[in-house]
């Protein structure tokens, strides 16, 4: 676990909604690991990204709908299941948390039962899915796709869950591992959680954009005032940081479509990282 204070997950990791829509890629396995790919036309690897899933894992639909955005601006795009079949069911939405317009009309019993439910549900999960079990499992599929004919340059594109692991990656190559493991190009992290303050932000060597959402949980004022002032002293490392007011924890995957404002956002967040990925997984092979 990298040092400094750690932020820890709440039930806004459990809201959100679910998406209509039918994905259009396939699912293979790969470095061992079922994966869901979507291919850009032509089916280029060139530019390759590697989706982080958040806890709901890589059979969500809204994610697998994402990747298929991706992979229309031209990425090949590889969603794969770190959580090797322990993904929380998509049930959690509705029934731990509902969006936050039905969340404010919830009494105060009703809040207070949800809350209770958090730890019960999301404890054990994080330890078995604690960084010394998922990191070795990431770095090893980057690795992986790093080695796979045709792939030149990669990124990792996390949220909530995987966005502290999509932060890791921007670190870069491990050169202290016998197998120089992990490391992408560039990074988009969107309201990444459980992250440590300093810690994960100290090593960030690789293009990294960040997505967070005012009203989130997660991560308060103060908090991302810290992670701000951390990039900014970075001068070497291209970063940008988006705020993106009201928006909740998860806005950017979990977004309720039926306000128009939060799918804005959601909207905006997707081409935020698209557009990063297009600035630094530019290849001399195009």
């Amino acid at each position: 676990m990298s040092e400094g204070e750690n932020i820890g997950m709440s039930s806004c990791c459990l809201s959100g909604a679910l998406h209509e829509g039918k994905p259009t890629g396939r699912v293979d396995k790969i470095g061992g690991l079922d994966t869901y790919i979507a291919e850009p036309k032509g089916g280029s690897k060139t530019k390759s990204i590697v989706f982080i899933s958040d806890i709901f894992g890589w059979e969500f639909p809204n994610t697998r709908l994402l990747a298929d955005e991706y992979a229309l601006a031209g990425f090949y795009t590889y969603v794969p299941d770190f959580h090797q079949g322990d993904s929380l069911p998509i049930s959690f939405l509705q029934n731990i948390e509902p969006p936050l317009k039905k969340r404010e009309l919830l009494s105060v019993t009703e809040k207070a039962t949800n809350a209770a439910a958090v730890p019960i549900t999301l404890g054990p999960w994080l330890v078995r899915h604690r960084e010394a079990v998922s990191r070795p499992l990431i770095d090893g599929f980057i690795n992986t796709i790093r080695m796979t004919p045709g792939t030149d340059k990669i990124g990792a594109v996390g949220f909530c869950w995987g966005g502290r692991y999509a932060i890791l990656q921007a670190h870069g190559v491990d050169l202290a591992s016998p197998g120089k493991v992990g490391g992408v190009d560039a990074a988009f992290a969107a309201h990444p959680s459980l992250v440590a303050v300093p810690g994960d932000f100290d090593p960030v060597s690789r293009p990294l954009s960040l997505a967070f959402g005012t009203k989130d949980s997660l991560l308060d004022t103060e908090t991302r005032g810290k992670i701000v002032d951390l990039m900014a002293k970075k001068k070497e490392v291209a970063h940008e940081i988006r705020l993106y007011e009201d928006q909740v924890h998860g806005f950017a995957l979990r977004s309720d479509w039926s306000s128009e404002k939060d799918k804005e956002a959601m909207d905006q967040a997707t081409r935020q990282g698209i557009e990063w990925m297009e600035k630094y997984l530019r290849s001399g092979k195009e």
